[in-house]
């Protein structure tokens, strides 16, 4: 069910009603009932990895937290009595057979995502091996992409981890463990929110507030406007370039990179937005998951702005316990004794760093494209963090560092950086991506680019100045927000009919200029694919 669709729209309208309908202490079954009905029109066969990743999820979190309380029941009931060697061996005892619960569970379900989205991408390869040994392919699987399995697996694992690190206990209800994982809006894209911060508003069934619900609904708005308005618009132009590699190269590759770059910041935010929005219209409150990426200095900073729960994900729970593993701590102490302290401190991290963005590569999707992508982008952060001192004294020696200017080309730079690096996403294999890029110096086209061949591209001129305007609209968001808040507090401070004026037009705007027609490919969000 698309989130621009009218039928989605029939189903919102119908859960907001039938929620607040509800008793507040029912509320939170009534988004049940609506998350798996809303996984059923995706496909009902789909359901049974969801109730497989929400089962294992609950039987091991109520395991592992039975040994936290069994431990400290023994603990107390042993204390002073017990020797030192003794409580550790009963700690290592007990904190062995919670992480075996963890790790079945870890198994099960990221096994489950690893058959499903990555068996084929692993015939492939083999198969490119048998072929040089002159062996026959074998068959693809061919399975079918679950609605959301990512989000949601990744969702639940950070739960279980927080459960054995006994950041919380683990929820006793497993319907509303079911709620968690199920949410509906969360299912297209994320965000990937933690069980500790969801679970407050989540369950508690909050009374009726009419601004809530109208700033919730708002959002929704500047969704659709994103989504319909920018990034619908312009993929027609990206898919033209991308889909005719002999006649658009040079330039227009070019142009392709940095449209691509403005239809996923519109069509990824945009869904953000409606999710968000839906949340704080039933009174659920979800952490943002963009900060204004396109200000960003760097591509640190950039991922610090971008897709914040993805990278808060792997951080906390990829990064840190690589980092602090005893393999990579015994690295440590070998790579410093034969390196030195300052080389040898700097491997461990390295190798985690690696070890992350391989992760978000092939997280993103099966294919050696995405691979690549996560791998320049770590070799991108070490090489920027290698070089940092030498960026320090640059700036102290010549003053540039606190210039706007130099703000301005950071922000240029890292934007250009991250655009030609999400490249790869176009593209249907890696060398095919750079050969497209090598164009731009071997066949540039800015003849033909400066007769007119940017009309081909599926779009007339007031498309793109209806696109770029939207653009300036969502600049002037980003700015009023940054100087003075949240815009919709600045316009309910205004006149009630100059408010909702607004809107309307917006969502006329919506109507009239959204694009559903011809050259129009309805399909679902650009990241619902990863």
């Amino acid at each position: 069910m698309l989130f621009t669709s009218f039928q989605f729209v029939g189903f919102l309208v119908a859960v907001i009603v039938l929620y607040y309908i509800c008793p507040r202490k029912h509320r939170w079954k009534m988004l049940l009932i609506a998350g798996f009905v809303f996984y059923a029109i995706a496909g009902v066969k789909y359901l049974a990895y969801l109730c497989a990743t929400i089962l294992t999820s609950y039987a091991s979190g109520r395991m592992i937290d039975r040994l936290h309380r069994v431990q400290g029941a023994y603990m107390s009931e042993h204390k002073g009595s017990l020797s030192a060697e003794e409580k550790k061996r009963y700690k290592a005892a007990n904190r062995s057979a919670r992480k075996k619960w963890l790790i079945a569970c870890l198994l099960a379900n990221f096994g489950i995502l690893a058959v499903i989205k990555y068996a084929d991408f692993a015939v492939l390869n083999v198969n490119m091996l048998r072929r040089l040994a002159g062996a026959e392919d074998l068959a693809f699987f061919r399975f079918a992409l679950p609605l959301g399995i990512s989000f949601y697996t990744f969702q639940t694992m950070g739960y279980i981890i927080d459960v054995y690190r006994g950041k919380y206990p683990a929820e006793r209800n497993l319907l509303k463990l079911a709620l968690f994982c199920s949410f509906f809006p969360q299912m297209i894209q994320g965000p990937i929110s933690r069980f500790d911060d969801l679970a407050q508003t989540l369950f508690a069934g909050r009374r009726f507030d009419g601004k809530a619900v109208s700033f919730g609904l708002q959002r929704v708005l500047l969704g659709f406007f994103k989504k319909l308005i920018i990034a619908d618009r312009l993929m027609i132009a990206v898919k033209a370039i991308v889909g005719n590699t002999a006649e658009y190269q040079g330039v227009f590759v070019l142009i392709g990179v940095l449209l691509y770059a403005v239809t996923l910041y519109a069509d990824f935010t945009g869904g953000i937005d409606i999710t968000i929005g839906i949340a704080e219209a039933l009174g659920i409150k979800i952490k943002e998951n963009f900060d204004r990426p396109f200000y960003a200095v760097s591509i640190t900073d950039y991922w610090r702005r971008w897709h914040i729960t993805m990278g808060t994900w792997f951080r906390d729970y990829l990064f840190y316990p690589i980092s602090a593993s005893k393999p990579l701590l015994k690295m440590l102490k070998a790579a410093q004794k034969y390196f030195g302290v300052a080389v040898g401190k700097r491997v461990p991290v390295y190798l985690s760093t690696v070890t992350v963005w391989f992760a978000t590569g092939i997280w993103h999707g099966a294919s050696w494209n995405f691979i690549v992508w996560g791998l320049f982008n770590g070799l991108v952060i070490i090489i920027s963090g290698e070089l940092a001192p030498l960026y320090g004294r640059f700036h102290e020696r010549f003053g540039t560092g606190q210039k706007a200017w130099y703000r301005a080309f950071q922000i240029v730079r890292t934007f250009c950086l991250m655009s030609l690096l999400r490249s790869l996403d176009l593209r249907s294999s890696v060398g095919l991506t750079f050969r497209m890029l090598g164009t731009v110096f071997t066949n540039p086209g800015l003849g033909r680019l400066a007769s007119g061949g940017i009309a081909g591209l599926g779009l007339q001129v007031t498309d793109y100045v209806i696109a770029f305007a939207g653009v300036a609209l969502l600049i002037v968001i980003g700015q009023v927000r940054q100087k003075a808040g949240d815009i919709r507090e600045c316009l309910a401070r205004r006149n009630a009919a100059l408010r909702y004026g607004i809107f309307l037009a917006v969502f006329f705007v919506i109507l009239v200029f959204g694009i559903y027609g011809e050259g129009y490919d309805a399909k679902q969000f650009i990241y619902n694919q990863f």
